[in-house]
């Protein structure tokens, strides 16, 4: 990396970037034409491919104050990754169209390559083109293919009243290293932290995971296909919130989701800690988000506790696998049971979230919508 700290993207040329990045993109098993050509071909033994495709755009999706290309990288991989395993499928083949301000250095290329590369080769994936071009704003598109290896794909739609709702992986815990970044709650060393904080290495810890979540997803991949395996009805990945993503859900099976608020609560404890640090600063979501939940939590809540079930209801990009079964499954190891499905009614149509039985109104993210 050190030899490039310097070099710009405005002074190389579109070989010698694709030169510098290289070492760091390997190949996936089944590549009969590897990089190189107009395309790379890979071999499709299922006959079927599930494919997805997302972009990040700078200042929009990352900040580089905040985060490093190396987490950049990654996290550009975790949510089209995410996407293949919701489907219940494994990720086989990625490519990726990278978009360079002229004035960023090729180091952070190179890092941008590093964590791309490495998090595909865990996922068993490799990155097999893509496109490099300069402009005004960087951005990332990537695109993934997956293998089904013989399985019916999962849908969103696949739903049933009397089902078991589960998740598998972190719930909030992206949305509160980003209440943390955003508040400035990232001192340089462990020392420069809050007295309270520096006898407490369970909540440091806490602190740091969620950091590290928001900053570089590791979203629980191989619970994907567990849920596959076990029979899930429905399954997708929580990208924008367990309150939005649930709905989507819910909408597409024409059914109603109901969460358990001692789930809820359950999930929302292991944050408290790190909400607490945050007590009386700014807070990036509404709070009459809380508004429709605590009739079902029964009593005020405190602003800790408020804010870290926000967290969990309304916080995405942890990615975590969102998945319904039948009530005569055994969940699979990885998930955790946090809801049922019902039938819709006159008060709560198809498409409805509730928390034991108050519905509620879906705040998560929207890209084209003011998020509050």
């Amino acid at each position: 990396m050190g030899e490039f700290v310097t070099v710009k993207v405005a002074q190389c040329s579109e070989a010698q970037i694709l030169t510098a990045i290289k070492p760091y993109l390997s190949n996936p098993p089944g590549t009969l034409v590897p990089t190189g050509d107009d395309c790379a071909v890979i071999a499709a033994p299922d006959s079927r491919y599930a494919i997805t495709t997302d972009v990040l755009v700078e200042d929009s999706h990352w900040l580089n104050v905040w985060s490093t290309p190396y987490q950049v990288g990654r996290r550009a991989a975790a949510q089209n990754l995410a996407d293949i395993a919701a489907m219940g499928a494994v990720p086989t083949a990625m490519v990726c169209a990278l978009v360079m301000r002229p004035d960023v250095e090729l180091a952070w290329v190179t890092e941008f390559a590093r964590g791309l590369g490495e998090a595909t080769r865990e996922a068993g994936a490799g990155v097999v083109g893509g496109d490099l071009a300069r402009g005004k704003v960087g951005s990332v598109a990537i695109t993934v293919c997956g293998d089904l290896q013989g399985r019916a794909p999962v849908l969103r739609s696949g739903a049933r009243a009397g089902d078991v709702v589960a998740v598998a992986g972190t719930l909030g815990h992206s949305a509160a290293g980003l209440d943390l970044l955003y508040n400035n709650m990232v001192p340089p060393a462990a020392s420069d932290w809050p007295e309270a904080c520096q006898s407490q290495a369970e909540l440091m810890a806490r602190v740091r995971a969620a950091l590290d979540i928001y900053l570089a997803p590791s979203p629980p991949l191989l619970a994907g296909v567990d849920a596959a395996i076990a029979g899930a009805h429905a399954m997708m990945d929580i990208s924008d919130g367990l309150d939005r993503d649930a709905g989507r859900m819910a909408s597409a099976s024409g059914v109603v989701i109901d969460l358990d608020p001692k789930a809820l609560r359950q999930e929302a404890r292991v944050l408290q800690g790190v909400a607490g640090l945050l007590e009386g600063l700014p807070y990036r979501a509404t709070s009459t988000l809380m508004e429709g939940v605590s009739q079902a939590l029964g009593a005020q809540d405190s602003a800790a506790r408020d804010r870290s079930l926000s967290w969990v209801l309304s916080g995405g990009e942890d990615h975590p696998m969102l998945a319904t079964f039948s009530p005569e499954v055994e969940l699979p190891a990885s998930f955790r049971a946090i809801g049922t499905v019902t039938v819709p009614n006159s008060d709560m149509p198809a498409g409805s979230v509730s928390v034991a039985g108050v519905p509620i109104t879906p705040r998560g993210w929207d890209h084209f919508k003011k998020n509050e």
